[in-house]
């Protein structure tokens, strides 16, 4: 029944008991596509039922809309401020992007969290989703947070480990393969969806987004993802950040394995300036594609002879590509 049918099944993370079934359906009739598994928890907190389907599945990540998908008549800066779920990304009243926002966070803490095995009050995960705003893009510190929170540090690595396989967060890693430096080896977390941010912040409008001590993080952040959410499906990059204890700092790198490709600083400026930080941290990883990415550039343009600054789009749509084949090449 339905062998000639593509088959999609929602929210699959709450129909466990769906596997065992699939597979042996799968196996009557083994045809690429037959079904589509959409869901928000990762491989490894599906992992006893998805082993299942071991050798009869693939995994892709969807992520909210990049830049380079929204429409044409759609400013950055509303991608920016509302994130990338198209429900409150598109809609025509702005409460109602802050009441998506808030059933959202709701439906995710009392509801999605608790039915993947996390088992915590819905009090304490709100104050460290919280937290996390207001740390956007910060360096991890399990005792800073088990402090803040009243609760065991292993509570809170726990808590960590069930929003980053669930997506809501992104580990960064630090780039520390240089032993002759002190670096720092703390990841950076931030919360992946800016719109999510701002919400919690109550930052539901530009103006406000932009008279917040949150903002420089914020946009950081934003840039990040779109790189990070543009490249992953082709798995060619590893992705981490640098940072010595003296300062020296690059805020996101592009790796094949442990070689760096392209040293990356994002600057919440129209007038970037070439600085000893970040020319020291291309000298340390030895990159020779260096960008200095920047909210608005109607045209990208040589900072220095190893630095180019250019918008988050020209980078997307024109530098990427570029760094792309010239890997391919190299290959």
């Amino acid at each position: 029944m339905h062998k000639s049918q593509c088959i999609i099944i929602d929210e699959v993370q709450r129909q466990p008991e769906l596997f065992p079934i699939l597979r042996a359906v799968i196996d009557q009739h083994r045809k690429p596509g037959r079904f589509i598994l959409l869901g928000s928890a990762s491989p490894d907190l599906l992992r006893e039922s998805s082993e299942a389907l071991t050798g009869r599945i693939s995994y892709n990540e969807l992520t909210p809309l990049n830049i380079l998908e929204i429409p044409e008549n759609m400013s950055m800066h509303t991608l920016w401020v509302r994130g990338g779920f198209p429900e409150p990304l598109l809609a025509q009243d702005e409460r109602k992007v802050v009441a998506w926002h808030r059933s959202f966070i709701t439906t995710y803490i009392e509801r999605e969290l608790p039915a993947l095995g996390l088992k915590a009050a819905s009090g304490p995960l709100q104050r460290f989703v919280s937290m996390h705003s207001h740390k956007q893009g910060g360096t991890w510190n399990v005792h800073t947070y088990a402090n803040s929170l009243g609760i065991n540090r292993k509570v809170v690595e726990q808590y960590l480990d069930y929003l980053e396989k669930t997506y809501l967060v992104r580990r960064l890693l630090p780039f520390h393969t240089n032993a002759k430096k002190r670096l720092v080896k703390a990841p950076k977390i931030y919360i992946r969806d800016s719109g999510i941010v701002h919400h919690m912040l109550g930052l539901n409008t530009f103006d406000k987004l932009m008279g917040h001590t949150i903002v420089g993080n914020s946009w950081e952040n934003f840039v990040i993802e779109q790189i990070i959410s543009a490249t992953q499906q082709q798995d060619q990059y590893a992705y981490y950040y640098y940072q010595t204890q003296d300062r020296t700092e690059c805020d996101l790198i592009l790796a094949k394995g442990n070689v760096p490709v392209a040293s990356i600083e994002v600057k919440l400026t129209s007038a970037p300036k070439r600085t000893k930080s970040f020319c020291h941290a291309i000298q340390d990883l030895g990159t020779s594609h260096n960008f200095i990415i920047i909210p608005e550039c109607k045209e990208s343009y040589r900072l220095s002879e190893e630095i180019r600054v250019c918008s988050v789009v020209d980078f997307l749509r024109v530098y990427l590509p570029k760094l792309e084949r010239e890997g391919e090449a190299a290959l």
